[in-house]
């Protein structure tokens, strides 16, 4: 029989606004952080060493995205069955999920690790990567590979904590790393004291050192306070390939996270688009999306918020909370969305200085802020509503509608446009797929059949076939 659960992972009780503000808030600062993070990368390499290496870090975190994308179907799923389990007051349960996700991503970090340091190169060219931007990409990319099980790890945590209710915790340790990373920064890009001068290849290192301390130091503290879902020495027994949770990672993982992988192979299609119009593009184009990843981050803080808050919900039965989390969403996407974007339309060039001295470079990515990041607003929408759906395991619809947004109709349209009226006009093709995207989740949301799915299958009763 479970004890019972902390009073704090329970999110079924309370003003669920309160809940989801108070939760959202610290994922949000945390994507804030993470992105901090990359930001001061971009501006050390794009204002010290110059547009070809901005353009060769802009291509290799695309790579990163991708990565990512893998495992958070694995993540994602992980953290909708142990917020279903605490909702249904099972800690047992929850404690066998860690186990077995511990263990799966455990092994594919490191069959990723190894592929990629293999492959970096072949990989870079595949993108059409600029032949001047070529040698700081490769070196970047490598090491960044080397950090690979870190981040999968550490990011694996932080949603299994996120699951369990607790979104402060990963918080501090993300304040950690990203201070880490930038005292590390200038010292191995520009070889500091005794230390070579590493230029790109410092900043991953930099990157992947302050992980690998968070890491450690996540770890540290969660045995020391004795957190009830960490796994003890009388635990080991869980660390194995669980036959019904291996299944249920896969089936509704792989889904979640090729749904990822559907929008970080667009984002690649979209960069090699730019790519042949020249370095100075894709520089504008990679400090546009470094501005337009903090105005998605309310979006991606409510849409993990209201995941976790559903998901609880869901295992204790409650579907008049899992609706009114979905509107309080939406609302919150707005409010906290369209402030972002309206502060950045009112200080556009500043930002791009930020990244970009080339003239020519910051008046492409100004062209690309006015016409895309009002449409983020939209993604916010679908952002929100996907994160409810996929709390009940309905993941194969979300997918598909994910799918034909961007496939179907952003990347196509991007090229048909960029080769027809030249790189002003491609940027048109992020409205138009965002706007497909929301008519189709919120359709699915309305009237699928996303209520009646279910995340595991119930075991086998012991000498039933």
């Amino acid at each position: 029989m479970s004890k019972a659960l902390p009073a704090k992972a329970n999110l079924t009780e309370g003003p669920i606004g309160r809940n989801l503000l108070l939760f959202s808030l610290p994922v949000l600062m945390g994507n804030v952080l993470q992105s901090l993070n990359g930001t001061i990368n971009s501006i050390w390499v794009g204002n010290y060493l110059g547009e070809s290496a901005f353009a060769a870090t802009s291509n290799a975190n695309n790579i990163m995205f991708f990565l990512l994308s893998l495992v958070f179907g694995i993540g994602m799923a992980s953290t909708i069955l142990i917020g279903q389990s605490i909702g249904a007051g099972d800690e047992a349960q929850a404690k066998r999920v860690v186990g077995t996700s511990a263990l799966f991503f455990t092994s594919l970090s490191i069959v990723i690790t190894l592929i990629g340091m293999v492959f970096s190169e072949a990989i870079l060219r595949g993108m059409s990567t600029p032949a001047d931007a070529m040698p700081y990409a490769t070196a970047y990319l490598r090491i960044i590979f080397l950090g690979v099980p870190f981040m999968f790890f550490y990011n694996f945590i932080m949603m299994i904590l996120r699951g369990a209710g607790n979104a402060k915790t990963p918080f501090y340790f993300l304040l950690l790393s990203t201070v880490l990373d930038i005292v590390l920064n200038p010292v191995f890009i520009f070889g500091l004291g005794p230390l070579p001068r590493m230029e790109t290849a410092g900043a991953a290192l930099a990157s992947v050192i302050a992980q690998l301390t968070a890491l450690i130091g996540l770890l540290w503290h969660l045995y020391r306070r004795e957190h009830f879902l960490r796994l003890t020495a009388a635990d080991r027994h869980l660390l194995r390939f669980d036959p019904q949770i291996v299944a249920a990672l896969v089936k509704k993982g792989i889904p979640m996270g090729l749904q990822m992988m559907i929008v970080s192979t667009s984002a690649i299609a979209i960069v090699q688009l730019v790519n042949s119009f020249g370095s100075v593009a894709t520089a504008a184009f990679g400090a546009a999306m470094q501005i337009s990843s903090y105005v998605q981050m309310p979006a991606m803080a409510i849409g993990g918020a209201v995941s976790t808050l559903a998901a609880q919900n869901v295992g204790a039965g409650k579907w008049d909370r899992v609706h009114k989390t979905t509107l309080l969403g939406i609302l919150f996407n707005f409010v906290m969305t369209g402030a972002l974007v309206g502060v950045i339309y009112l200080f556009n060039r500043q930002a791009l200085e930020l990244f970009l001295q080339d003239e020519a470079a910051i008046a492409i990515g100004m062209t690309i802020n006015h016409i895309t990041l009002w449409a983020f607003i939209l993604f916010g929408i679908t952002f929100v509503v996907s994160g409810v759906v996929r709390a009940t395991g309905a993941v194969m619809i979300p997918m598909l509608t994910t799918f034909l947004a961007l496939w179907c109709f952003r990347v196509p349209l991007a090229y048909y446009l960029g080769y027809a009226y030249g790189l002003e006009a491609l940027w048109w093709s992020f409205p138009v797929g965002f706007g497909i995207g929301i008519v189709l989740s919120s359709a699915y949301y309305l009237w699928g059949n996303w209520r009646q799915a279910k995340m595991m299958e119930p075991a086998a009763a012991p000498g039933v076939e």
